[in-house]
């Protein structure tokens, strides 16, 4: 395990997951949203394929992400393990609303300088509303890659419970 995807839906823990295996493994982690989203007003970053394009190419790496649809393929491509966080709904929307209370309470500061806000929960991008409106669609997307033989050489790593990722991660 040398590069490596993290992936979930939106709450699923793949962040924390990956910064725990980053220590574990000493692996550089670059988080998704950081590269992703670069400025105020969720201003997205015009650079990201040629960013993710030089960080894909070092030898060693985590991110926590399928990937965005511009360096997702990139991604798959270059990585050579997935950990596949394949929770439930009833496990990850109490996650995501509790950290996005916590959030929208604490104005904390996120990618590109930006905060979640009380308005934004009323839009369909909000993380909570993204994690209960894309849980079977990206449920379906990794599920594809996985089984696709393009990606067939990577080693992927099915979890279905928090408990199965403490138990994995503690076995490494």
């Amino acid at each position: 395990m040398e590069r490596i995807l993290v992936v979930g839906v939106t709450g699923a823990g793949k962040s924390t997951l990956a910064h725990a295996l980053s220590r574990r493994l000493d692996l550089p982690y670059h988080e998704m949203d950081a590269l992703y989203f670069t400025g105020p007003g969720w201003a997205v970053n015009g650079e990201l394929v040629e960013t993710v394009s030089r960080m894909a190419a070092e030898p060693r790496w985590i991110v926590d992400s399928l990937g965005y649809p511009e360096v997702r393929d990139l991604l798959w491509d270059r990585a050579d393990t997935v950990v596949w966080l394949d929770y439930p709904r009833r496990v990850v929307m109490p996650r995501i609303l509790r950290r996005s209370l916590r959030r929208s309470l604490t104005r904390q500061v996120l990618f590109g300088g930006n905060r979640e806000t009380w308005s934004g929960w009323l839009s369909r991008e909000h993380p909570a509303w993204w994690a209960w409106t894309q849980h079977a669609s990206r449920h379906q997307e990794i599920a594809r890659r996985s089984a696709d033989g393009r990606f067939a050489p990577l080693d992927t790593v099915r979890l279905r419970h928090p408990r199965d990722a403490a138990a994995w991660l503690a076995a490494l």
